[in-house]
């Protein structure tokens, strides 16, 4: 619960706070005894070590004490951690005071970082269940025994069969690895936790101005003189965030308006909180823009110059009038009004939204409607401005960003068979090779045609399950899904718990990379099947992780690996060899020992990521940076002298071309008041040039200096030629480009110059030493296959944009509603609005059969008449199972609870700190405790996700491996949470489905 509990006892058994006192109920000083403390609060931490205080030079010279530097695991903002070593041993913390983005502060949390590495909850080494007992094995027969097992499966059933589930949790580089992994396997079923956090998300902002990530930063909040969030609680998911918002609300007097069904912690700091009901994004945001509408108060040149299809937007607001809104959102006319007003006020204004919005069957829909908003009202583009979307693990940004995905390879580039012939490059690799290793489903393509499982998308996590359990004949591929692997990843943080069960049950394998054994080793009742493998922390290895304001930051490896536990570099390079394709993998990145060294892998994607400029942050850059924080401005986060001058702190991406350019990285994404070359940018021309007759570049605006003061499309090396820029390639560059167009020159230059070999090629294609196909041939290659960068180097010369200038869209043609519109969820207990918005038409994508009007034509509200909705807590993260397994995270909340209101409660005859049913209308039901608040309105219940450990009223540490159960266990929510998938991205449902509520 979120109060915290100084006396008294427990109100459910705690085993496993106090060795040896299993069915004791366990109070506060007992638990502080149990654990070997004898005092309280921080300066029990101080007494055993786990300190976070302030470390002097002193006293590091007379114990000497070495400090390192690394970044915390939880969540993406990316506080510093200086790390105490003495000897080898990891003896204390202090936050990173230099840090711009935590300065010296840390939440709970990050406070206790230290306790996830030296915890003694952790996996130590290698185990199976082997006729239901957990066996310790060595990484020799696990890596054996696991890999004949998935070879019989590639041989039996294709390499589709087996699905690699990545994690938030790898750095860029094991991100990049395990990406690289998944396709020399052969298969796209890899994917990671961004599908079921922020992948409407990513769809949502790139469909809209070009990238899908966090516009602006934490600290450009400083600027902002109003503040608009909806669907995030940032007091308890991201909490360090919360010191920037404060600043801007404090110094500049910024509104900050909270739109959430839920009073958060958050919501306490508003100056406006307006509680809408969930699932009704769309509604709120169109009913806020009529208003803007209706009194002109839209940003009207902004649109004019640089926002395409608003018209559209335009007509269907003007169909929510003030009183279908408050019909549909619960939401009075007044104070949407004053939100509207107070928004065209206090200008530039920041949007910033988390999984409240994103996790949706309407996903898509509502981050989509979120960035209409911004357009509107002018707001991008600009400091103070933009869209911050908070991002909620430590990797997560990063480990999308790298292609931890089922749709895409690292960079965004898609699947198409272009796509793979650049990475193909980039890794040295035979293409034909390469498609050699998927396989290929004979006329089950277009037409009849081969269906090429290498560029067909693979099967989401969030539909893992469907892989198992569905029909062979409904799935678009050759055959089910066989062998799972959970590589950093918690099973309870997703929906439908009991059919995840019943399909763990039916895999011939189910294998755990973790250093904790997460909740997927006692979930399911199998005997036999199940391997742990103990992966190392973040703080025992090295390497690079993004925050969510796509800044990059170098992690120092604090201490060496512990107990038998290995890097998931180093897990990846055994499987590799294992499969036969070590060498192949691993051709231009160094073996230390096992372990691949991680500053070549940095190297190697820095040479594929043109698209969205992971090309300028080498190794050495990032740890520049993180050398000397201290430089870097803490609100513009650039560099003000010293060896980074000029530099935004992490480089955030884009960060155009090579390390040698020395792009300072992009601070504020689309900001044109800037040169490109000092971090400025247009929106990205990625949609045409034109659409239904209309220009879709930008009219008459461009980026500061710009020698082309209109819209352009992206650049190739036509474009160059046609400019007359292409003169200003090296004789490398140019040799690069040709060799990806894969042109051979008939005979050598006989031109004199660098200038005037390019003159004659830009200007006379058909005269000089080339021959007449040579534009033809060369000008297609563009400026994200172009591996040695010219391209881009030479667009920035003359200060534009790579990407080309465009248009942001307002309509995005290509999905299901290129308007966003309102649309009911599944299980709605309004069945007057699902006759007025329906969701979709049942339909197949992403592999698999996907459930919507079958759904919800049914109507479940007269037997699960409460909206369901859950969320974060300050204390845990994720699935809890790490944070759950730290005694002095696990002290601060041992109840996994439900929030119910107090009218509901008495309606039903809940008393607070009772024991209650909460059943959803698929079956899954949870046992926890009752709390009676206001918090949420009438009709509405909440519930954090962070537990597990619990099964429908059964208690289950007995199956964990003896020591490596979390000190505190609870139900999942997620057990009781139902179906429901975003139309493009196959997000789940997790904030608006049904429930019913009766005393256990």
């Amino acid at each position: 619960m979120l109060r915290k509990k100084t006396n008294g006892t427990a109100r459910r058994p705690a085993r496993g706070l106090i060795a040896g006192a299993a069915n004791a109920t366990v109070d506060r000083r007992a638990f502080l005894r149990g654990s070997g403390l004898a005092i309280g609060g921080l300066a029990a931490i101080g007494a055993t070590g786990g300190t976070v205080t302030r470390a002097t030079a002193q006293e590091a010279v007379q114990g000497a004490i070495e400090t390192r530097k690394s970044v915390c695991t939880h969540c993406s903002v990316g506080c510093t951690v200086i790390a105490e070593v003495d000897n080898g041993v990891w003896v204390g913390q202090e936050p990173g005071w230099d840090s711009p983005f935590n300065l010296g502060a840390h939440c709970a949390k990050g406070a206790s970082v230290r306790e996830h590495a030296h915890g003694e909850r952790r996996l130590r080494y290698p185990m199976k269940k082997q006729g239901g007992d957990w066996v310790r094995i060595s990484w020799e027969q696990a890596i054996n025994e696991i890999g004949d097992k998935m070879l019989q499966i590639r041989d039996e059933s294709g390499p589709d069969s087996v699905y690699w589930l990545g994690s938030a949790k790898h750095s860029n580089e094991q991100a990049y690895l395990f990406r690289k992994f998944a396709a020399y396997w052969g298969t796209n079923n890899v994917d990671h936790q961004a599908r079921i956090c922020h992948s409407t998300t990513v769809a949502g902002v790139a469909n809209t101005w070009g990238y899908g990530a966090m516009t602006n930063s934490y600290n450009d909040i400083h600027n902002s003189q109003a503040i608009f969030l909806i669907g995030g609680n940032p007091a308890e998911a991201h909490p360090v965030s919360l010191l920037h918002l404060l600043r801007a609300k404090e110094q500049n007097n910024a509104p900050l308006i909270v739109c959430d069904p839920r009073f958060t912690r958050t919501a306490a700091h508003a100056d406006e909180y307006v509680r809408f009901r969930p699932g009704s994004d769309v509604a709120l945001i169109w009913g806020i823009l009529w208003h803007i509408f209706d009194n002109g108060w839209e940003d009207k040149e902004f649109i004019r110059t640089r926002v395409w299809g608003m018209d559209q937007v335009r007509d269907e607001v003007a169909k929510w009038a003030p009183d279908e809104v408050e019909r549909v959102t619960g939401v009075p006319e007044s104070q949407l009004k004053r939100v509207a007003r107070t928004l065209a006020n206090n200008r530039p204004g920041t949007v910033i939204w988390c999984m409240g919005g994103t996790q949706h069957t309407n996903g898509n829909n509502n981050t989509r409607a979120y960035c209409i908003l911004q357009l509107a009202l002018g707001n991008m583009g600009t400091s103070g401005g933009g869209t911050n979307i908070f991002r909620g693990h430590d990797n997560v940004q990063g480990a999308t960003d790298l292609g931890v995905l089922a749709d895409t390879l690292p960079g965004y580039y898609g699947l198409a068979d272009g796509s793979w012939a650049h990475w193909a490059r980039v890794w040295e690799e035979d293409l034909d090779w390469l498609r050699g290793r998927f396989a290929v489903m004979e006329k089950a393509g277009a037409d009849g045609a081969d269906r090429m499982m290498i560029n067909e998308t693979g099967i989401p996590v969030s539909r893992w399950i469907d892989g198992v359990l569905e029909d062979k004949e409904n799935l678009d591929q050759p055959d089910n899904t066989r062998a799972m692997v959970f590589w950093g990843h918690a099973p309870n943080s997703q929906t439908r718990l009991p059919e995840m069960k019943t399909a763990m049950e039916k895999l011939d394998l189910l294998v755990v990379v973790d250093p904790y054994p997460t909740v997927s080793a006692i979930m399911q009742d199998r005997t036999d099947g199940v391997y742990l493998l103990p992966a190392a922390t973040q703080f025992e290895t090295r390497g690079s992780v993004t925050a969510s304001n796509r800044s990059l930051q170098w992690r120092e490896q604090v201490v060496a690996p512990l107990f038998e536990c290995l890097p998931d570099q180093t897990i990846m390079k055994l499987f590799a060899d294992k499969f036969g394709f070590a060498d192949r993998m691993f051709r231009n990145i160094a073996i230390e020992g096992d372990e691949p060294s991680v500053e070549d892998i940095t190297r190697e994607y820095n040479r594929g990521m043109w698209t969205i400029g992971y090309t300028g942050q080498s190794p050495e850059r990032m740890k520049l940076h993180m050398e000397n924080q201290h430089t870097f401005d803490k609100t513009t986060l650039r560099a003000i002298g010293g060896p980074a001058d000029g530099d935004y702190y992490g480089m955030p991406w884009p960060c155009w071309g090579t390390a040698e350019m020395k792009h300072p990285g992009t601070a504020n994404l689309y900001d044109m008041s800037l040169p490109v070359s000092e971090g400025g940018l247009t929106f990205r021309a990625r949609f045409g040039v034109e659409r239904d007759g209309q220009n879709l570049l930008a009219e008459g605006v461009a980026s500061a200096n710009s020698e082309i003061q209109d819209g352009y499309p992206e650049f190739t090396m036509q474009m160059l030629m046609d400019l007359g820029w292409d003169g200003d390639l090296t004789d490398e560059e140019r040799a690069s480009i040709e060799k990806v167009a894969g042109y051979i020159r008939q005979e050598a230059s006989e031109s004199s110059g660098e200038g005037q070999q390019s003159t004659e090629v830009g200007e006379q294609s058909q005269q000089g030493p080339y021959p007449s196909d040579y534009a033809e041939k060369v000008g297609g290659v563009n400026w994200k296959t172009d591996l040695s960068g010219g391209i881009q180097r030479v667009a920035i010369k003359h200060e534009c944009a790579p990407f080309g200038n465009a248009k942001a869209r307002a309509v995005v043609w290509t999905f299901p509603d290129p308007v966003p519109l309102h649309r009911e969820p599944l299980y709605s207990n309004r069945r007057d609005l699902v006759a007025d918005y329906p969701t979709y038409e049942d339909k197949k994508f992403w592999r698999v059969p996907t459930l919507y009007a079958s759904i919800q034509k049914q109507d479940f509200s007269k037997d699960f008449p409460i909206i369901l909705t859950s969320g974060r807590l300050v204390e845990y993260e994720g699935g809890g199972d790490e944070s759950r397994s730290n005694r002095w995270l696990a002290e601060l909340q041992q109840d996994m609870f439900v929030e119910i209101n107090t009218r509901d409660a008495n309606n039903l005859g809940v008393r607070d700190g009772a024991q209650v049913w909460v059943e959803g209308p698929e079956g899954g039901k949870v046992k926890v405790m009752a709390m009676i608040t206001e918090r949420v309105a009438s009709g509405v219940a909440f519930m954090p996700f962070h537990f597990g450990g619990h099964w429908q009223g059964e208690d289950r540490r007995s199956m964990y491996p003896k020591g490596a159960d979390p000190y505190v266990l609870g139900e999942s929510s997620n057990t009781a949470q139902t179906y429901g998938y975003d139309s493009v991205t196959q997000m789940q449902e997790t904030k608006a489905t049904l429930c019913r509520i009766s005393v256990a």
